[in-house]
């Protein structure tokens, strides 16, 4: 199979400071794939700079068969990539259809209508202020709202830091659905519990690296050794 996206010996830089080392991996089609490891490993890195949102560095990162790493964000994402940081990044004065309506639709992009049949919570929402959704309504809406371009790939950032247990099976059911739609999704998390269920492989990132991949057959029977890889 063609991977849809490939990084290839991918550096990565804050100033002097060498991020990234190194980093090789790649995600098929209709895949979900986990970048696991401890905070500052340079998990956060590896989607700022397959985004394009990190330029200081070196390697060759490619979609769709097509080199997209001299590219700047807004083209990247025109290729059909989808960011959603850690930090959610929704407009908390608009309400949640303007949220849903403000990126621009491309063509294979979910129309509002089917994001509300998908998502009813949010056509329940549709009239409230970002500012007043609870921290989960916030996740989802920043997870749906870049449908509407239609991605092939979404990169999401720790998507169940920080939320309840049942809103984190919510975000889990959200990722199958756009799996199941033909998504591909790479996946940042160190809740192994949640990405193991999800994801068909693991990347294990240490300092900077890329130290093991793990597929999901194997996850239980290395149960014990991804978690030393996250442990502080």
């Amino acid at each position: 199979m063609t991977p849809l996206l490939s990084v290839q010996d991918l550096n990565a830089f804050y100033g002097q400071s060498h991020v990234l080392r190194g980093v090789t991996l790649h995600v098929n089609p209709g895949e979900v794939v986990s970048l696991i490891g401890r905070n500052g490993a340079g998990k956060t890195t590896t989607l700022k700079s397959v985004m394009g949102v990190l330029r200081s560095r070196t390697g060759q990162i490619t979609f769709g068969g097509q080199d997209i790493s001299r590219l700047p964000s807004n083209r990247v994402a025109a290729q059909g990539l989808a960011w959603v940081p850690e930090e959610r990044a929704i407009l908390s004065t608009l309400t949640v259809r303007e949220n849903l309506e403000l990126p621009p639709s491309r063509p294979g992009g979910w129309s509002t209508e089917r994001i509300y049949d998908a998502f009813p919570v949010l056509r329940e929402r549709g009239h409230h202020p970002g500012s007043k959704l609870s921290g989960g309504e916030q996740q989802m809406l920043a997870m749906v709202r870049v449908l509407r371009a239609g991605p092939k790939l979404l990169l999401l950032d720790e998507p169940s830091e920080g939320l309840a247990p049942v809103i984190v099976q919510r975000i889990g059911e959200i990722i199958d659905t756009l799996r199941q739609s033909g998504m591909a999704v790479l996946l940042v998390e160190q809740n192994l519990k949640f990405a193991s269920r999800l994801a068909d492989r693991h990347y294990v990132f240490v300092d900077g690296q890329i130290v093991d991949e793990v597929p999901r057959e194997q996850v239980e029977a290395r149960r014990e050794d991804l978690l030393r890889y996250l442990s502080v």
